[in-house]
């Protein structure tokens, strides 16, 4: 099965020399991808972009599958199929990430700033801010493992599980000429049902933090731009107004 994004769409931003903030949205797997691309390649062409963030949801039941995946179970072109499940493939690398419940972001930055925000410097960001949520989470002991089809279902030193050994942030890069795009998966409350029909094993528990999806997000927000308090930020609105959509 040939998966790829279909509908190309982009952000028609009026920006400084700075850094910018998307708002949180809710669309389907394809325009998603389709947008991160677009914020990846107007940080490479637009030298007044330091860096892109964006949390965001899907519209409905998704796997993402990485860059590399070269084929998919049998049982998901049943369940595709059978419209319980959504396929789309991601620019950036890693194993097949189920999106349902969960909070995905999406962070793109200039060569430049890798130092600032490599994988060290991300993760560490996201321990402290979960920590003061009330969640401990450390990184993961694999330095490299095989492509899987689930991407949880192994923790790399650039992943983050929780105390008690699940897999809650799984993270995979792009790099396209001088800018990296970053994609993490949060599981905050994934489906069990849809994840033992996927994976043939559980699911990673709801995270007991007593918090809505959004009210994390705003808190990493905050916490981003406190990390990054030299840097200017513009929050962007995404609605219908700054979306064009072509053929």
């Amino acid at each position: 099965m040939k998966i790829i994004i279909n509908k190309p769409t982009e952000l028609i931003l009026e920006i400084g020399n700075q850094a910018l903030i998307f708002s949180t949205n809710n669309l389907p797997g394809f325009d998603q991808m389709a947008l991160d691309l677009n914020s990846l390649d107007q940080t490479i062409s637009n030298p007044e972009i330091i860096l892109t963030l964006r949390f965001y949801y899907w519209t409905g039941d998704w796997i993402s599958i990485g860059h590399h995946q070269k084929e998919i179970p049998n049982h998901w072109e049943k369940l595709l199929s059978n419209g319980e499940i959504n396929i789309v493939r991601r620019p950036s690398g890693g194993g097949a990430v189920l999106h349902s419940g969960g909070i995905t972001y999406a962070l793109t930055f200039k060569k430049t700033y890798y130092k600032t925000l490599s994988y060290e410097m991300v993760n560490n960001w996201l321990i402290n801010s979960f920590r003061e949520l009330g969640l401990n989470l450390q990184y993961g002991n694999l330095r490299k493992s095989p492509l899987t089809f689930n991407c949880f279902g192994t923790s790399l030193i650039s992943d983050l599980v929780d105390q008690n050994g699940f897999k809650r942030i799984g993270s995979a890069q792009y790099r396209k000429k001088s800018a990296f795009l970053q994609h993490g998966e949060i599981q905050t409350n994934p489906s069990k049902d849809l994840w033992f029909k996927l994976f043939q094993e559980e699911a990673p528990p709801k995270l007991n933090l007593d918090l809505k999806n959004d009210e994390i997000i705003q808190h990493l927000s905050n916490s981003f731009l406190e990390n990054n308090s030299n840097i200017r930020f513009k929050n962007i609105a995404i609605n219908n107004k700054n979306i064009g959509k072509f053929s």
